[in-house]
């Protein structure tokens, strides 16, 4: 007989804190009737300032198969959390999903960039990636490396070979979900192999919590500046010293003549 799920989810307590957030996610999604394109990641949104969509995709899911791939597999993922003794544990655990959410939604938005900007393909600009399957990958990715006689369980009733498991993965997700983006696997991929290589390592407490913390103000500024909620307790002033002279060109003639005014010094006003 397995371990009572009491038992195993206090040996994953990371793991099922973020199945517990992203299911409550996808209920209030589904609730509220939201389409992916509120809360998804498009090359088209971030270039509008929508930059507080990377953390709002990797969290988000509209279709219930996805969300349940996902979470089984990241439950079985989730042994990453009882590997202390061989350099992981739930620390590592920690530090290092927030550098798969926020790199590999970045390396989406870069690789659009080149699809668009290089080779004409307008289609990406309009693309957009939900769910958290870029973490899901770059897990299966680091365990693969890290411990690759290890199983990979999924529905409770698939076992495949973690080894292969990310690109096994990879083509049966496009199978069962057409929809799923397979850049954003991808991704995950790719930034799943620079943890294990140690191209991307040094992650510890001091780092994490900084990095949460420009994340905290980053997704608060960007919603502000986009409009996609109203902190009313937030102003974004301008830098400019009304007390300073402004300095502008006139248009005469046929050359231009360099101008100087004052403003009044008496006092300035916020509008």
């Amino acid at each position: 007989m397995g371990k009572p799920l009491f038992h195993e989810i206090l040996q994953k307590p990371a793991t099922s804190c973020i199945i517990g957030l992203c299911s409550v996610v996808w209920f209030y999604i589904q609730k509220k009737n939201i389409a992916y394109a509120h809360v998804g990641l498009s090359y088209e949104t971030a270039i509008e300032g929508h930059h507080w969509r990377i953390i709002t995709s990797a969290f988000s899911h509209i279709s219930v198969i996805h969300l349940v791939f996902n979470m089984s597999a990241l439950w079985s993922l989730g042994v990453v959390e009882q590997l202390g003794h061989m350099g992981l544990g739930i620390k590592f655990y920690l530090h290092y999903t927030l550098v798969l959410v926020v790199l590999s939604g970045i390396l989406v938005l870069g690789t659009y960039h080149v699809l668009i900007q290089k080779y004409k393909l307008d289609y990406f600009r309009r693309v957009t990636a939900v769910g958290y399957s870029c973490v899901v990958f770059g897990w299966m990715t680091i365990l693969s490396v890290k411990q690759p006689a290890s199983k990979l369980d999924l529905f409770g009733f698939l076992s495949l070979p973690i080894s292969f498991a990310p690109f096994e993965s990879l083509i049966f997700t496009s199978i069962i979900v057409p929809q799923a983006s397979f850049l954003g696997h991808l991704s995950g991929i790719i930034v799943g192999y620079s943890i294990a290589w140690g191209l991307i390592h040094g992650m510890n407490n001091y780092w994490a919590i900084s990095m949460l913390g420009w994340i905290m103000l980053v997704f608060i500024f960007s919603l502000k500046r986009s409009g996609a909620f109203d902190f009313t307790f937030i102003e974004i002033e301008p830098v400019t010293d009304p007390s300073l002279p402004s300095v502008g060109f006139l248009v005469s003639g046929d050359g231009r003549t360099l101008q100087m005014s004052t403003l009044p010094s008496g006092g300035s006003e916020l509008v």
